[in-house]
């Protein structure tokens, strides 16, 4: 049975009109969210994200990614660059991406902007289809599986093609509010069947996040660093769409974290959903450290074994703005969770 749940997991996420890889600490992959946050720290930013996918079943799902952004103040834009891995190790499925991104910040008012991204990706996929199991495989009366089937599905060879997406933020100290979009072009991915599988849907997102400074004297006594924040993103692909809903605490150097996922589809398929616990440090280096963990809900929680997630990243300045007249920084709700 465990064989079985797998190749249905795997389906789902890799073929089930090809849904895109996750991470549930999505506020620390900015530009893999959105176009638009590029440069959104008005900052010099780099950060890696690992996530380890479902690790009680015999072959796991396991997610990469690294990116770097800088803004430029006197061009008022930001320029990213992002490198993504995703697998799944029982059919050796893999994509991999490299994507180029620019976000040009538009001011509308002395504390609050509009910030207008593009992202251009190349993207490659391979896989291994030998360990599909079919329907005529399985003997449902002697609990076995028959290595031989009927169905015949040709060889999934490497497969490389172009992705578009674009994204808008408004931003202001407290708050900010996003829409994206992802897969533009509807590009074709692969080339093992003649159906409408072969091409990745369209991605459409809505992302939104509100901070609150509770570190005042009126509240502790003190001057300590302490913030609320609640941020959420929402995402529909296919037939599938998600929501998150996160809301972390900062108490100097420390970060606690609390979320939410569910996941609906237009389908039969139920609902899956998650808690997710993180835990993490902003430093005053720059460098920013968080772990989570997803609790799946639904009855393959205990099977699954929920998943591992790890991001690291670091952002300075680079040069002294102060020195060319400008502001501080307006994006002050970026400063550790994105």
């Amino acid at each position: 049975m465990k064989r079985i749940l797998i190749v249905i997991l795997a389906l789902i996420v890799n073929f089930g009109n090809a849904q895109d890889f996750h991470f549930s600490q999505f506020y620390a992959g900015p530009l893999n969210l959105n176009p638009a946050l590029t440069g959104s720290s008005e900052q010099t930013r780099m950060g890696i994200n690992y996530r380890k996918q479902w690790p009680g079943l015999d072959f796991d799902f396991n997610g990469y990614s690294a990116f770097i952004d800088h803004y430029s103040f006197d061009m008022r834009s930001g320029i990213g660059l992002v490198v993504n891995s995703f697998n799944e190790q029982n059919m050796s499925l893999n994509t991999s991406e490299v994507a180029l991104l620019y976000a040009y910040n538009l001011s509308i008012s002395e504390y609050s902007s509009i910030r207008m991204g593009t992202q251009i990706t190349y993207a490659r996929r391979t896989g291994n289809l030998e360990n599909l199991l079919f329907g005529d495989q399985i003997d449902v009366f002697n609990r076995g599986i028959n290595p031989n089937t009927i169905d015949l599905l040709q060889q999934m060879d490497p497969f490389g093609y172009l992705d578009f997406g674009f994204g808008l933020l408004y931003a202001n100290p407290d708050f900010w509010l996003g829409i994206s979009g992802h897969h533009l072009n509807n590009p074709k991915m692969m080339h093992v069947t003649s159906s409408e599988f072969e091409f990745l849907p369209k991605k459409y997102g809505i992302q939104a996040g509100w901070q609150k400074d509770i570190g005042s004297r009126r509240y502790w006594g003190d001057d300590s660093e302490r913030y609320l924040t609640i941020m959420a993103n929402y995402k529909a692909q296919g037939v599938f769409s998600q929501f998150d809903i996160n809301a972390q605490t900062k108490y100097d150097s420390f970060i606690f974290g609390l979320g939410f996922r569910g996941m609906t589809s237009k389908s039969e398929m139920k609902n899956y959903d998650s808690l997710i616990g993180l835990f993490g440090f902003s430093l005053n280096s720059g460098i920013v450290i968080g772990y989570s963990y997803d609790w799946m809900l639904s009855q393959v929680g205990a099977n699954t074994k929920g998943s591992h997630e790890f991001s690291l990243r670091y952002q300075f300045l680079a040069g002294n703005q102060k020195k060319r007249g400008q502001r501080d920084r307006v994006l002050k709700c970026f400063d550790y969770t994105f």
